[in-house]
């Protein structure tokens, strides 16, 4: 391949619409741990340029933290984080929910100012990415949080009138969140809520499609309605909805974890029906193997997404015990592209 110069945006569009890209585009998202070591090295904190992303995240995922001490803080719908382990998002330490009721309970602004403070900014800043809103914990994992976990899939069988209820009001909050979002010059709305785990879904594919399906079809139609793409992401082994996730309207998936599934032949399944974004073994290769191992795998990627339908990635943001030397031979690797390699 030689040297290419296509517009980003353009490029990840021909991917998502199942074309034959220009070369294959990437975007890599990094924990706090990793993300410092990264900008020591570039000794800039503008990681996304220097390593080349072609998405831009616009909003903001998970909402707004406060400090409340002892590394806790505290989101706008009530939730304390406990971050003396995990830096980037926490622990939940409380139950907002306690009973099996809305009663009492007030959601937060979803219009709040603070989501939309830097979307023209950002866009101004990087014109030629692809922009996407981001939507993290937008349904099952937010109800999760509000209830916790183990509840909540208790609910799913002693209270689903209770869980129906938590379910349409989360989708009322994004649905208000998004109708403003829309009114910005954007792509895509990238939709977070894990399912999986490493072996199946976490409740089931019939509660799923019972529950969390009908509630999705709403989300995801609203998004497609007014022209734009839709983005998930889902850890774990979901492969086995991704007929329902093509049906709902569904243009990207992302972490496409390649512990728990085929990559290559998931690939070339869905080939024009639903593109993947992500792929790079964050469990194994990354942080166990070689800079050439990670070379090496990246490359194979690479090569199955000459023909679209596939955005470069770890299979989730790099964890901290990934090597320096195994970051960059991911990120050089991708860069090589559009240097004729």
């Amino acid at each position: 391949m030689g040297c290419v110069s296509a517009d980003r945006r353009s490029v990840v569009r021909d991917v998502v619409e199942g074309r034959r890209p220009a070369y294959v585009p990437w975007s890599f998202s990094f924990t706090e741990e990793a993300r410092s070591r990264l900008i020591e090295h570039y000794r800039t904190h503008d990681l996304e340029e220097a390593v080349g992303n072609h998405l831009l995240g616009l909003g903001s995922a998970t909402g707004f933290f406060e400090d409340v001490g002892n590394n806790c803080v505290r989101d706008v719908f009530g939730v304390i984080w406990d971050r003396s382990i995990d830096r980037d998002i926490g622990i939940v330490r409380n139950q907002v929910l306690p009973e099996p009721t809305l009663r009492g309970y007030r959601f937060p602004d979803p219009c709040d100012e603070r989501f939309f403070a830097d979307i023209e900014s950002s866009i101004a800043r990087r014109p030629d990415c692809f922009r996407v809103y981001q939507l993290g914990f937008s349904l099952y994992e937010r109800a999760w949080t509000l209830r916790g976990l183990e509840q909540l899939l208790a609910d799913f069988i002693e209270n689903p009138a209770f869980v129906e209820d938590l379910l349409h009001a989360i989708c009322e909050y994004n649905l208000r969140q998004l109708e403003a979002a829309l009114g910005y010059d954007l792509d895509a709305v990238y939709f977070g809520d894990d399912w999986g785990q490493q072996h199946g879904l976490q409740m089931g594919i019939d509660t799923w499609r019972r529950f969390i399906k009908p509630v999705l079809r709403r989300m995801y139609g609203f998004v497609r309605q007014r022209g734009k793409y839709v983005f998930i992401h889902s850890c774990g082994d979901v492969d086995e909805l991704f007929d329902d996730l093509v049906e709902l309207g569904v243009n990207c998936f992302n972490p496409f974890q390649p512990e728990v599934m085929d990559v290559a032949a998931l690939m070339k399944k869905y080939r024009g029906r639903l593109a993947f974004h992500g792929g790079l073994s964050t469990q194994k290769t990354l942080p166990r193997g070689t800079p050439e191992d990670v070379r090496r795998e990246t490359r194979w990627l690479i090569d199955l997404g000459r023909e679209g339908g596939y955005i470069l990635a770890p299979a989730h943001a790099v964890e901290g015990d990934v090597p320096l030397e195994n970051m960059l031979a991911f990120i050089g690797a991708a860069q090589e592209q559009q240097r004729g390699g």
